[in-house]
């Protein structure tokens, strides 16, 4: 999540307003290490709105998972 945002530039309420998801819970969840905890809602809504944004998520493949920006299509 921190990753993602980082290339978005955008904050946590950013993240926050974007998804549908409270500010605190997005604080919580970025706080703990690991895969992404709570609701399986949540963090679809998340992802939803990460990727409407324009981020890929990137499964193992033997470098670790991780995240990267799409190309713009402009």
């Amino acid at each position: 999540m921190k990753a993602a945002r980082a290339l978005l530039d955008w904050s946590q309420a950013a993240l926050a307003e974007a998804s549908g998801v409270s500010l605190p819970t997005v604080k919580r969840l970025e706080a703990s290490d690991g895969e992404l905890g709570g609701r399986e809602d949540t963090g679809d809504k998340i992802r939803a709105a990460l990727e409407s944004a324009g981020i890929i998520f990137v499964a193992e493949n033997g470098g670790g998972a991780g995240v990267r920006l799409a190309k713009s299509r402009g």
